[in-house]
């Protein structure tokens, strides 16, 4: 089922609907680049792709893991990255177009989200991404230790994140497939006030040595709902690059570390998989 929409450059495009297991996809035409998408899942926005440019980001939360992504290591030098959930592949997508010769993994529950992305938005074949179809825990019990510079988790269903990918048992799986100096870093969503992601910031404090925490100003100040990006390694961060990046994007954001994240954290306590629930719902209106 598909209903007419006007691309860019005065080009006809349609948006694609089809349901998938996480409810009605929608990959919208970019009304302003020619071969760019949104895909929203339940009117939620998942992801923003641009086929000619895969190195431009739209979406905030987005632009900030690229700039952990740039970040990790020398600019140029291949990473092995494993991305867990897919949406439309963009920070692969990413990946492969500013560090060529990456070796990436994707791990996405939606079987039949994938084959629309795939059919729809087709990745370049010469980029090394491999896509499996596997809740996110799953795909990790079948890397080996050390596999990954670099682990992303963008995990998303019904716009929350499932209760079994906030917990320490699952932050454990994640440092088993890190190597030694590589980085974790999480898309999390939350709202006043803020339990969800203080949790998580401390569950990843309970497991690794150095964090840092980079969002919008008034999500940090538990104004509004929003998202956050988690970053955490046993490496010290690239905090004082990445906080300059994160104020000088679009939309400026602001990167807490060091004692002033410990003090948002607040005592939240380590989540396990005995307690753990899912991300809060976003509240009504917010992608309006």
């Amino acid at each position: 089922m598909a209903r007419n929409r006007r691309g860019g450059r005065g080009t006809a495009a349609e948006t694609v609907t089809r349901p998938v297991d996480g409810g009605l996809a929608e990959l919208v035409p970019d009304r302003e680049r020619p071969r760019a998408w949104t895909l929203l899942i339940d009117g939620a926005p998942q992801s923003h792709v641009d086929l000619d440019d895969p190195a431009h980001l739209s979406f905030e939360y987005q632009r900030r893991l690229g700039h952990v992504a740039d970040l990790v290591a020398p600019a140029h030098q291949p990473l092995r990255v494993l991305h867990l959930g897919g949406g439309a592949f963009t920070l692969a997508r990413y990946v492969a177009a500013t560090r060529p010769r990456s070796t990436q993994q994707v791990v996405e529950v939606d079987a039949p989200l994938v084959q629309l992305v795939r059919e729809q938005l087709p990745l370049d074949p010469q980029a090394r991404i491999k896509v499996r179809s596997a809740d996110a825990r799953a795909g990790l019990a079948k890397l080996p230790d050390g596999w990954a510079d670099l682990v992303i988790a963008d995990v998303f269903g019904g716009a929350r994140t499932p209760a079994h990918l906030t917990s320490a048992e699952f932050l454990t799986a994640v440092r088993r497939v890190l190597a030694p100096d590589g980085c974790y870093a999480a898309n999390l969503a939350d709202g006043p006030p803020l339990g969800h992601l203080r949790g998580q910031v401390a569950t990843a404090a309970s497991l690794f040595g150095h964090l840092a925490l980079a969002a919008d100003p008034t999500v940090l100040r538990g104004r509004r709902f929003g998202n956050a990006v988690l970053l955490a390694s046993d490496r010290d961060l690239p905090v004082a690059e990445l906080t300059r990046r994160i104020a000088s994007d679009p939309h400026p954001g602001r990167v807490e570390h060091g004692r002033a994240l410990r003090d948002f954290t607040g005592g939240a306590a380590v989540v396990t998989d005995a307690d753990a629930k899912p991300s809060p719902p976003p509240p009504a209106g917010a992608f309006s």
